[in-house]
Parts: C-alpha cells; structure tokens; sequence
C-alpha cells in the first residue's frame, strides 16, 4: 500500500511538466552510451528497449528489459524505482516518448541519445566482453 501511495504522490501532469521545462530538464532527460554504460556497471541504471517484441528478438542487448511502448502502462511494475531509468530504440523517437510517459509517472528517468545502435558500437569487441564481465 505504502508503494502505491508514493508513486501516487510523485506523479506530474504532462502540461506541468511542460510548464517547468527548461534548459536544465533539457540537459536532464538525455544520456549517451559512455555514460550509461557506467552506470550499468554501478548497478545505477536499467536499460528498457522499448520496441517491440519482433525487434526485440531480431536482435537485443541481454541486459535490457524488454517493454514495448504500447504495454508501458499495464509494465511499470518491472522498473527499479530507485534506479535511473534509461528508456532506447535504434535513434530516438519512441525513446523521447517513453521517457517523457515515465516522467509524468514519477520516475527518474533519461532516454539514450544515441540510441541502441549507438550502444552496440560501444560494446563491440573487448569493450563488450569486458562489460559482460562487470554484469555477472
């Protein structure tokens, strides 16, 4: 009960989100691979791929939890609460929705600007084996 009443009271309306948008919350809402590849390894974040399930199993990052856009509502019991959330698609777009949706919902929350594709280019080679290790 005491989690469902703090997620109640963390919750922001979209158009007070946008009334206090500013160049801060502009900076605020984006991270890059580097940084969130750090993360990771600090147990600081959760990735969320937000495609959908047919592009997920095409390909994926095995840390990633996978939830598609349109289940966004009915999944918001899998995030960490206590984790920065980071919300990614190949470029950008579903990502900036997600992230925007979590926001309102309460959550601490940044969408990968460089996208997925961007992230396999961080973690190719040593780079990838040697994050793989940090994970286990």
């Amino acid at each position: 009960m005491k989690s469902l009443f703090k997620r109640w009271l963390f919750k922001i309306t979209l158009e007070n989100y946008l009334l206090t948008f500013d160049y801060e919350a502009r900076k605020d809402m984006k991270i890059n691979s580097n940084e969130l590849v750090t993360l990771l390894k600090e147990n600081k974040a959760q990735l969320i791929d937000i495609r959908f399930e047919k592009e997920f199993r095409a390909w994926n990052m095995p840390f990633a939890i996978s939830i598609p856009l349109p289940d966004f509502p009915s999944n918001l019991h899998k995030l960490d609460r206590d984790k920065i959330i980071v919300t990614a698609c190949p470029a950008r777009n579903r990502a900036i929705i997600a992230m925007t949706y979590l926001k309102t919902q309460g959550y601490t929350v940044k969408y990968l600007t460089d996208g997925l594709i961007g992230l396999a280019g961080v973690l190719r080679g040593d780079n990838a084996r040697k994050f793989i290790e940090t994970q286990n």
